[in-house]
């Protein structure tokens, strides 16, 4: 909106375009409105929290712990909860102000993220009205995901079939080999386009929905999920301007998306968001995000990665919440299998908790490793 009003309303000078003011020219620059981005969603999640805390308690929207969880959690009944609402805010509210609204990308990761944050709400708001910490069934919650992923892949072979994206995929360490999603290269029989097309739907159900309850898992711990979110949307701010920008797409030989500039800004409302409901989510928590925050968070990373191609890469980003979602995936499948568990309990920071570690303590350690694999992450771009 800001975008338009301050930048886009150009006056012609000897047939040349320029800005009505002449600093309002800095609108015309990805990196100044991803920097306000970022400070306006973390302004308004700083100055709407209290007042949501406070409501929050009014309507006594409290989390409920449940009954197999460590012990020491029991203290934590009742603490605000469905936080993710005042992220969610905080990150659309920058992005409607500082972006290009006429770019598709934007639309389509602004979808992810409230799609995914819907689930979370109806998830959250089923806990509360049963007062109990069962929410929907993991498989009522996963269709859910799924519809949602699905929706977004349709508008993507859409935009494909446009030639405005592109269905391969970047490969950390290679420079030459971009798989395709669509196995156009390898599947030219036309009988075969039913399997390519199931595949493509399969891999973006795994990607987008894999994101999101793998943020979901980690958010166990105060100031865990949405620490490790911080350092997650600051990597994927850096890939989606490198991904939109010409010349250090070329460089880096990596898929460039026209376009993807104005994902920055998004990815940078990410950030400051996440930022700013740290300073409430800190520990001792102030409140909880719910459902409703981790789902749509995670959901938004997974759109941002899908769109700028960089669906491998984010294993490395998100590598924590990778963990932390593999921990509950082999913990099933090995009681399931084997009648025995794997980790005295699931996901991974319980099970640190129950070695005896202070929860400050695997919060930060979390963090580092986050921030160390997110590093490493950005390295792939150079090392190819």
């Amino acid at each position: 909106m800001l975008f338009w009003l301050l930048y886009q309303k150009l006056f012609l000078v000897y047939g040349r375009e320029y800005p009505i003011f002449g600093p309002l020219r800095l609108f015309g620059f990805v990196t100044f409105r991803t920097a306000f981005a970022s400070l306006t969603a973390l302004f308004l999640c700083i100055s709407l929290g209290p007042w949501l805390i406070q409501k929050l308690r009014e309507f006594q929207i409290g989390q409920h712990i449940r009954e197999e969880g460590p012990k020491s959690h029991k203290s934590k009944a009742g603490t605000p909860t469905m936080g993710g609402v005042l992220i969610i805010i905080s990150i659309v509210v920058p992005t409607l102000l500082w972006t290009d609204l006429r770019n598709l990308y934007v639309w389509i990761a602004m979808f992810g993220l409230l799609s995914f944050g819907a689930i979370g709400f109806y998830d959250d708001y089923t806990k509360i009205r049963k007062m109990q910490n069962l929410g929907l069934t993991a498989k009522k919650k996963f269709l859910l995901q799924v519809l949602a992923s699905l929706i977004i892949g349709f508008v993507l072979l859409a935009l494909h079939a446009r030639n405005l994206y592109d269905t391969s995929m970047n490969v950390p360490f290679v420079k030459q080999w971009r798989p395709d999603l669509l196995i156009n290269g390898l599947l030219h029989n036309p009988w075969t386009y039913p399997l390519a097309f199931l595949f493509f739907f399969g891999f973006l159900v795994v990607v987008i929905a894999g994101a999101s309850n793998a943020v979901n898992l980690t958010d166990g711990l105060d100031g865990l999920a949405i620490g490790l979110m911080i350092i997650a949307a600051g990597a994927i701010t850096v890939l989606t301007y490198v991904s939109g920008h010409a010349q250090f797409a070329t460089y880096l030989d990596i898929a460039r998306l026209p376009g993807a500039s104005e994902l920055t800004i998004f990815c940078g409302a990410m950030m400051g968001a996440s930022l700013g409901f740290l300073w409430y989510n800190a520990h001792p928590a102030e409140i909880f995000m719910g459902d409703v925050g981790s789902l749509a968070l995670g959901g938004g990373l997974g759109v941002v990665a899908v769109l700028i191609k960089q669906e491998i890469l984010l294993l490395f980003i998100g590598g924590v919440y990778v963990v932390e979602l593999l921990s509950v995936v082999l913990q099933v499948g090995s009681f399931k299998l084997r009648g025995k568990r794997i980790f005295k309990m699931a996901p991974l920071h319980h099970h640190f908790e129950a070695l005896g570690w202070h929860e400050s303590k695997i919060i930060i350690r979390f963090w580092v490793v986050g921030l160390i694999m997110a590093l490493f992450a950005l390295t792939t771009l150079k090392l190819r």
